[in-house]
């Protein structure tokens, strides 16, 4: 009786090797990475927007297609200009921003994604308003009444 075990295992394996090398993402391609993130609008005034509520929308520009991307998905906040945490206005995760009563002032609302090194270690990281890191962040402007 003849071994057909061999053969079929054989064919099995070239198969699964033509099948990774034709299509498959490799784990040697870098990720892409976010070169910039803009903000839209770039500056506004709650007062302008019904109940005070302002959507803002970020828009990532990538090296490589496709770019950009809008919406962007990142991870929001804002702080006062001089550049420390508030809680005189609070986004949400989808990019949506309120003052809080009684906040009077301008403030920068910002929206970031964490890029993957592609060699070695990120840089230290800097508090939330101030960037760092692997981090690419967009900006904007919001007027409390």
């Amino acid at each position: 009786m003849r071994n057909h075990r061999l053969p079929f295992l054989s064919l099995l394996v070239f198969a699964v090797a033509i099948t990774l090398a034709c299509g498959s993402p490799s784990s040697l391609d870098p990720p892409r990475s976010v070169q910039s993130i803009t903000l839209s609008p770039a500056t506004a005034n709650a007062q302008d927007y019904p109940d005070g509520q302002v959507p803002f929308t970020a828009t990532g520009y990538y090296a490589t297609p496709p770019s950009p991307v809008t919406p962007l998905t990142a991870t929001w906040g804002a702080c006062s200009l001089g550049g420390t945490s508030t809680s005189e206005v609070s986004v949400t995760a989808n990019g949506v921003a309120q003052c809080a009563a009684g906040s009077v002032g301008t403030y920068t609302v910002w929206a970031f994604v964490v890029n993957q090194p592609s060699q070695g270690a990120c840089p230290t990281w800097v508090n939330a308003c101030g960037g760092g890191g692997c981090r690419v962040t967009g900006t904007a402007q919001l007027t409390c009444p």
